[in-house]
């Protein structure tokens, strides 16, 4: 690492198309997260303790890939790079996968399920390679923290606007297209989207560069697992993250249940989820943040905020107006809470290379997010359809007052009591972040 590399700054090209990375992998990922669950008791026909099972068995299932497709990354040497390639590569499975998983066969019982587990496994393993590639390049785009904290902040605001772009415009979609059959709907729906996503990704493909990934040396599996040793600030952004996951797939997949059994009208929810977009304000407001407060106090007070305005929405009821005050408070803390743990294992990358003299990039970033993400999908799947299923909720029947009340818990105190576990982490991550100037320069004399 060189003087030049450390201040390498990423043309205006390469950051557009670094947030078009995320913003292909959430306008399709994102709808699992928001309407899997749905869709697998409402549409797709099956129970909710068993939709639940499945989210919770294929997750936890699927997580297991993200330290292999790590250990892929880490070894991957070709003309394009390192990570790059995967967006070229991986692309077309993806999306393909993604609409078999909403698409329902002529199935029933047993073969129904297997067809529903194999398809989400599918679909989630090529998500993993997809995302373990946007995480483990921002490393290889340029060594500049203060660069990095932009790159990503591009990339959430480019993940977010395919987020709002499912959430919003899902369901009208599958309206429209479906022609009242939602089966066929979702189906033609994921279609429409894998398409435009497959054409964003290669895109970003094009425009984005590695830099000095010539020089990387592959590594033998057993050093990558050796670049946790030590790791602490890793180990800590691991599991704020995790726990972040996990409230937020509780937060979003239980939107529609509330919209429509709580407030008795279905269609608010993709008005609800379209108010997230302000969630850009907060991923925006980052770099501003960060330099108040540092990444540390960024991070605790977007769990703060998100946390505050589930609370805030169980107290007032059915009054919408209120709830989407509170709602808007909760998207900006969501949108600064998501951002945070990507810049974050950037950093812990170097604190590995410092501290054990191994870059595993690929290794530690693809735990640190895709496993993140589908081990927090999982659980936080699992855990409504459970907690629901105890009191009593029935798929497209009237809800007792019981299920009513599960329904509003899971939607509320639920993700608002995860969340606010995710600041203890955090602030013990703090007198790491004191150190990571003194880390980059001690870097660049070892290796100059």
């Amino acid at each position: 690492m060189n003087n030049n590399q450390v201040n390498h700054k990423v043309p205006l090209s390469g950051r557009l198309s670094y947030g078009l990375t995320d913003g292909c992998g959430n306008l399709l990922y994102c709808i699992i997260g928001s309407y899997l669950l749905y869709f697998y008791t409402d549409v797709f026909g099956l129970s909710v303790a068993t939709a639940g099972a499945i989210l919770l068995f294929t997750r936890l299932l699927d997580a297991i890939d993200a330290p292999v497709w790590g250990f892929i990354v880490d070894h991957t040497k070709s003309k394009y790079g390192q990570s790059r390639p995967y967006f070229l590569w991986l692309c077309v499975p993806f999306a393909v996968f993604m609409w078999l998983t909403f698409t329902t066969p002529a199935l029933s019982g047993t073969t129904k399920i297997i067809y529903a587990v194999v398809t989400y496994i599918l679909a989630g393993i090529f998500y993993t390679g997809i995302q373990t590639a946007i995480t483990s390049i921002l490393p290889n785009l340029t060594h500049r923290p203060g660069e990095r904290v932009i790159l990503n902040t591009f990339r959430m605001v480019g993940g977010n606007i395919g987020a709002f772009i499912c959430m919003t415009f899902t369901l009208p979609l599958v309206a429209f297209l479906g022609e009242g059959n939602e089966q066929k709907g979702f189906s033609y729906t994921l279609a429409f989207f894998g398409i435009i996503a497959i054409v964003l990704f290669i895109v970003a493909f094009k425009n984005l560069r590695e830099v000095n990934v010539e020089k990387i040396k592959s590594i033998p599996i057993k050093d990558s697992v050796k670049a946790i040793k030590g790791n602490w600030p890793w180990i800590l952004v691991v599991i704020a993250n995790l726990i972040f996951w996990i409230a937020l797939t509780i937060r979003l997949s239980t939107v529609v249940y509330y919209c429509q059994y709580y407030l008795g009208d279905k269609s608010l929810t993709a008005f609800i989820n379209g108010i997230m977009l302000v969630q850009v304000v907060g991923m925006i407001s980052i770099p501003l943040l960060v330099k108040r407060f540092n990444k540390y106090g960024t991070m605790i007070l977007g769990f703060i905020l998100v946390a505050g305005g589930h609370i805030g929405i169980f107290f007032v009821g059915t009054n919408i107006e209120l709830m989407i005050i509170f709602w808007i408070i909760a998207s900006l803390g969501q949108g600064i809470a998501c951002s945070m743990p990507f810049a974050m294992l950037s950093d812990t990358v170097d604190f590995g290379e410092w501290k054990t003299g191994i870059r595993a990039s690929g290794f530690l970033t693809a735990i640190g997010s895709a496993f993140c993400i589908k081990a927090g999908s999982g659980i936080g799947g699992f855990i409504p359809a459970a907690v629901m299923n105890l009191f009593g909720y029935v798929p497209n029947a009237v809800q007792s007052s019981t299920a009513l009340f599960g329904i509003q818990f899971v939607f509320t105190w639920l993700p608002a009591i995860i969340f606010l576990c995710g600041i203890i982490p955090m602030l013990f991550y703090r007198k790491y972040e004191q150190n990571e100037n003194n880390i980059l320069l001690d870097l660049a004399k070892r290796n100059s």
